[in-house]
């Protein structure tokens, strides 16, 4: 076989005539087909067998267009550089457009499927991984739920990390806020009370905060009767499990001077008094003696007799039983006294929580009204290079997770543990909550679908890490998680520490000496988160019913000077649009979060009937400039 008819020659003719006119092979092989069959590319296109007139014509060229020698194939001519000349703005924007289209698709899937962006292009070096061990979490537990919005919230918080992030986000959003001033703490115009009428005693139950409450209901109740109010006792739980009496926790002397003008406060009954029998004598008064949040009215008509005839009167198991409305101003004003003012934790919790906001921040001393109310002058001195205070000031984020076990099992909703998780809880309500089961044997069930609707279920750990990252906070914002034992663990904890590594509690700021004080002392513990969350320079709640929540939101309300925003997602319509989890965008849901959160921080004047100690903006608490 000759030269003219080797393999190699045809190689090098085939890529000449492509080169040369951008006529592929397959487009030789589609026009012998559609010329009669000629015989295939394969055969020398010299060949007398071949219609090259068929070939050039169908592609709009003209024959003297080419050069042809059988020896060399096909050569360029000059009517090609004129071809060429004619249609190069054609084959300019050919390429263009074909970019345009590259950078459309990269967007598209920036905005559908960031994960499959990150698998491609690398926005910071950890953001493949914070995906990964999303997804990782996803198929091991119930994180699954929201796995494409968590994805869409990894790939949010990569891009923003090297951004500026809003300041929009530390501050309370209404200038109307500033304008509301402490001023529960001046003095009855009334005078002196005087003990007419006998002894109140209380036993508060529940934790920390309810206790709070009790003590400062108490204080009001006595004004209200002209009775000598002794200091309160606290009862011991099974559930909390805290032996704390109010001077564990409280400073006795402090509450006694700063109410002195107000209330009659002893610590101890009279000895002519001690040995009464108050049960025999019929002045033992449980919650069945007297309805929930009873008005003013109520207690002058049932316990006011029992205390002018016995000269004492025990109330037992105590907490939220005085109304708010209707109520006069001075016994407003008093319990916002009480509550504010009054009530100030003991040296040994002051300055253990003085220690804590310290590292946190990594600064010396207290900086905000806030500070000085919670930890007094009680600022450790401690050695700036042993944690990080020489980095300067940081803020940070408190967030009330209120997802323990025992709020989860009540809220009788699911959170995407399967039936492991339904047998496990419907355990621990048969144990803890017999009378819930038997009151939901005589009433109406709701499904757990139609409670989530509702806004009947606590925000999981997931949920939470998405309303954060919706709003904006920055992958390395500092987040101080008030309480740690959240049910499911590590496990439920690793998509909000995923997105969000900068997460302690006081396990980890405090050593175990640190710690050790407050062990098996569930009030104290608790003490030390309320001041963490109250002096944060952002509060984030995810149940707006919790005790610590409330009390914590109005202490910022009291002190803050509309410098200590609180975020208060609303249940219901976070719900809402998580529903909407599989088509929602992520510009989409950010705006929906920010604006669901926009609403929850409006200056509003404290309702009819709302607590006034976590709305205190009214005339009896605060004062408006």
């Amino acid at each position: 076989m000759g030269k003219q008819g080797s393999p190699r020659g045809r190689r090098v003719e085939n890529q000449e005539l492509d080169i040369s006119f951008g006529v592929k092979e397959h487009e030789f092989r589609s026009l012998d087909m559609q010329h009669g069959g000629d015989p295939p590319l394969g055969r020398r296109l010299s060949g007398g067998d071949y219609n090259w007139d068929k070939v050039v014509l169908s592609k709009g060229l003209k024959n003297d267009s080419f050069k042809f020698n059988p020896s060399k194939g096909v050569h360029v001519g000059k009517r090609q550089m004129w071809w060429l000349h004619r249609h190069i703005k054609s084959i300019a924007f050919t390429i263009l457009l074909m970019g345009f289209l590259f950078l459309l698709d990269s967007l598209v899937c920036l905005i559908f499927d960031p994960a499959m962006l990150q698998n491609n292009f690398s926005l910071q070096g950890s953001s493949k991984t914070k995906v990964g061990m999303l997804e990782k979490t996803a198929k091991e537990g119930p994180v699954k739920l929201h796995q494409r919005l968590l994805n869409l919230a990894a790939a949010s918080l990569a891009e923003r990390e090297f951004k500026q992030e809003s300041s929009k986000l530390w501050e309370e959003p209404y200038p109307q806020a500033s304008s509301w001033k402490p001023c529960a703490d001046k003095t009855s115009p009334q005078g002196k009370p005087r003990n007419i009428t006998g002894y109140i005693l209380i036993s508060a139950n529940g934790g920390l905060n309810q206790q709070r409450v009790a003590v400062c209901n108490a204080v009001a109740v006595a004004s209200l009767l002209n009775a000598t109010l002794v200091i309160p006792k606290f009862l011991y739980s099974n559930v909390w499990k805290d032996p704390s009496q109010f001077g564990d926790i409280y400073q006795e002397d402090y509450f006694m001077d700063m109410l002195k003008d107000e209330v009659n406060i002893i610590k101890e009954l009279p000895p002519n008094l001690k040995l009464l029998d108050v049960e025999a004598a019929g002045s033992l008064i449980t919650d069945a003696d007297l309805s929930k949040e009873a008005t003013p009215a109520e207690y002058i008509k049932k316990i006011l007799p029992l205390l002018l005839r016995n000269r004492v009167v025990h109330f037992l198991g105590y907490g939220n039983r005085l109304g708010f409305d209707p109520l006069p101003y001075e016994l407003q004003r008093l319990r916002c006294k009480c509550n504010f003012h009054a009530l100030k934790f003991v040296p040994k919790i002051q300055k253990t929580g003085s220690l804590l906001v310290r590292r946190i921040r990594r600064y010396d001393f207290a900086r905000s009204t806030l500070d000085k109310q919670l930890l007094g002058n009680l600022i450790p001195r401690v050695p700036s290079i042993e944690h990080n205070a020489a980095e300067g000031p940081s803020k940070y984020l408190a967030l009330h997770l209120r997802f323990e076990i025992d709020m989860v099992a009540y809220s009788m909703c699911e959170f995407g543990g399967g039936e492991t998780e339904r047998r496990e809880l419907q355990t621990y309500r048969q144990v803890h909550f017999p009378l819930l089961l038997e009151r939901l044997k005589e009433s109406k069930s709701y499904s757990p679908e139609e409670l989530r609707r509702m806004g009947k279920c606590p925000l999981t750990p997931e949920e939470a890490a998405l309303v954060l990252a919706g709003l904006g906070f920055k992958h390395g914002t500092y987040i101080y998680l008030a309480g740690s034992d959240i049910y499911g663990g590590q496990s439920r904890m690793q998509a909000l520490t995923t997105l969000y590594p900068n997460l302690v509690t006081k396990e980890n700021l405090l050593s175990p000496s640190e710690l050790a004080p407050f062990r098996n002392f569930s009030s104290q513990l608790a003490a030390l988160d309320f001041i963490a969350c109250a002096t944060s320079d952002v509060f984030a709640i995810t149940d707006s019913g919790s005790q610590l929540s409330s009390l914590v939101s109005g202490f910022r309300t009291y002190y803050g000077g509309g410098h200590a925003p609180t975020l208060r997602p609303s249940k219901k319509r976070l719900a809402a649009i998580l529903s909407r989890n599989k088509t929602i965008g992520w510009n989409s849901f950010k705006e929906k979060i920010r604006k669901m959160i926009d609403e929850g921080q409006r200056v509003q004047v404290r309702g009819l009937g709302r607590s006034i100690y976590r709305h205190p903006r009214c005339k009896e608490c605060m004062c408006r400039h």
